[in-house]
């Protein structure tokens, strides 16, 4: 059985009694058709099945339709911590309700930072979106190379020279603020032993968060410092570490939730109540972790599905193409501590019965 021909431009112009012109500024989004003879085409198009030539169109209008999203980080790490799950929601519900395609690229190694590279500079998304990067990482430098319209999740740290600058377009959340409020949290309960274990340093809202801890504390001992790195076994290790430096502690911020579930977990181990002992706070509210440590975990909020959203709105608006669908604005943001192409999100604590 021979396959029907698929509808072309001209069968719906024909069917809709207009220009094929007409119909190709319809099909690909032009504001300047009329509204009743825009009507005739979008009739056609559905009485015919009519599907566009994404390839064809991207031709005539230079788009492709599609958004990378660069994860600076294994697959292992990505698929494991929901934070990476609540931003790329974010990005897709924003990138679908454009009829846009999110093209995910991971990177682990040098050989995926040039895979990304080529593929980025070889012309088949319309822009990035990247994030989770570290100070050392050599993709922006790769991506500014490669010409692609970029927004970056988080601060930028790197040198300007390589992308970053205060001209970097960026979204991320009052980090150094969320921080401090925290501890001062932990201070107001009458603890006087306050530790942190830190995210990744060589990620800007680990140093950021530090800042924080360190602006309600500045006085604090060095040795209620320790480093942790995002995951539950770096809350692990650091916690053992904190309690073998410093028995006496009461309370511990940590720069993540996942951090602090690792915490949690030592300090039962070793018999520490939480929080009659030892409070706990977190970092992220992410409510698959939040709310099933034991206890519930007391912790700063960043929206960070949000945060996704506004990163492919910023995107979309800089590509032009916010006409598509329904526009997108960053309610609620707050400038502060932002350069002249950041967004910085307010944080908000949220007491459970850690602290």
């Amino acid at each position: 059985m021979t396959e029907e021909p698929r509808p072309t431009l001209e069968a719906v112009a024909a069917r809709a009694g207009v220009s094929r012109a007409t119909v190709s500024r319809v099909v690909n989004g032009d504001p300047g058709v009329r509204e009743v003879l825009a009507e005739k085409v979008r009739r056609a198009v559905d009485e015919l099945g009519y599907v566009p030539n994404r390839a064809a169109r991207s031709l005539v209008t230079r788009r492709h339709d599609a958004v990378a999203v660069v994860i600076a980080e294994p697959e292992t790490r990505v698929f494991a911590d929901p934070f990476f799950a609540l931003q790329l929601r974010g990005i897709s519900k924003e990138l679908t309700a454009h009829d846009i395609q999110l093209v995910l690229l991971l990177t682990e190694g040098r050989d995926d930072h040039e895979r990304v590279g080529r593929y980025l500079a070889g012309g088949h998304v319309d822009g990035a979106l990247v994030f989770s990067l570290h100070l050392d990482d050599p993709l922006p430098g790769i991506i500014r190379r490669a010409g692609v319209p970029t927004v970056f999740g988080g601060r930028p740290g790197w040198p300007e020279a390589e992308g970053g600058g205060p001209d970097a377009p960026y979204v991320d959340c009052d980090n150094r603020g969320g921080a401090r409020e925290a501890v001062r949290h932990l201070v107001g309960l009458g603890r006087r032993r306050i530790a942190h274990i830190t995210g990744a340093l060589d990620q800007t809202s680990a140093v950021d968060r530090l800042d924080g801890y360190r602006d309600a504390l500045p006085d604090v001992d060095p040795a209620l410092i320790a480093e942790g790195d995002f995951t539950p076994a770096g809350g692990e290790r650091a916690m053992r570490e904190l309690l073998k430096r410093e028995p006496e502690l009461d309370a511990v911020f940590a720069a993540n939730d996942l951090t602090a579930s690792g915490a949690l977990r030592v300090l039962r181990e070793r018999g520490r109540r939480v929080p009659d002992d030892v409070a706990v706070v977190g970092f992220d509210d992410m409510l698959p972790v939040a709310e099933q440590t034991e206890p519930p975990l007391t912790t700063v909020r960043q929206d960070i599905e949000e945060m996704g959203r506004l990163m492919a709105g910023m995107l979309l608006r800089g590509r032009g193409v916010q006409e598509r669908g329904a526009g997108t604005e960053g309610e609620g943001a707050v400038e502060s501590g932002a350069g002249p192409a950041g967004v910085v999100l307010p944080t908000a604590l949220v007491r459970r019965a850690s602290a």
